[in-house]
């Protein structure tokens, strides 16, 4: 990919000779918004995709902060948004470091196969990097075949030992309500 203009990961936006990647302000919030419902569509996930924008503001720019993201547009096109990457840092005990975890990447479908997805990719690689991470990682679901592939063409090694445990909804609120009533080990 050829870049027309670059700037440090930490800095401006990234410039591509079709697309601009930038941090997410709050007034790109609605749009953003609207590619997560797009993304909750492709991974067949929309009946779990209840955030609000309001929701995904006060995650991005709210007292405290939980995540970043990266938008991009087309260099010719001021709107429609052409994709997204949100983030945010873990922390290794074993490096002794923070990390870089990508929550979500999309790119629109008429626009995929054009170097988005990978220039996202790259930059965030930049990004974890400026900020001295000591790993870039996501997840990636196990039938989505083709970015499994294009994943790996990017040096990822996808890890088949691991597995995410998630505990959400009725079974967070019985777990968090045993440490109330005395069922866990003493603080």
């Amino acid at each position: 990919m050829s870049a027309a203009r670059t700037r440090s990961a930490e800095g401006a936006p990234t410039s591509t000779a079709r697309f601009r990647i930038g941090f997410a302000r709050p007034a790109d919030v609605e749009e953003l918004h609207g590619l997560i419902r797009g993304l909750a569509d492709y991974e067949r996930l929309s009946a779990r995709c209840v955030s609000t924008p309001a929701d995904i503001h006060e995650a991005l720019f709210g007292t405290h902060p939980a995540a970043e993201a990266l938008i991009a547009r087309e260099n010719a096109n001021p709107a429609p948004a052409a994709g997204f990457a949100l983030f945010f840092h873990t922390f290794s005990t074993f490096t002794g470091r923070r990390s870089l975890w990508l929550e979500d990447l999309f790119v629109r479908p008429d626009l995929r196969g054009a170097g988005l997805g990978r220039a996202l990719l790259m930059r965030l690689a930049a990004l974890a990097q400026a900020r001295g991470c000591a790993r870039f990682e996501w997840a990636v679901l196990d039938w989505n075949v083709s970015a499994i592939g294009f994943y790996e063409r990017l040096g990822a090694v996808i890890q088949p030992d691991w597995r995410i445990a998630r505990v959400a909804g009725d079974a967070l609120a019985d777990l968090a309500a045993r440490h109330s009533t005395g069922g866990g080990a003493a603080p």
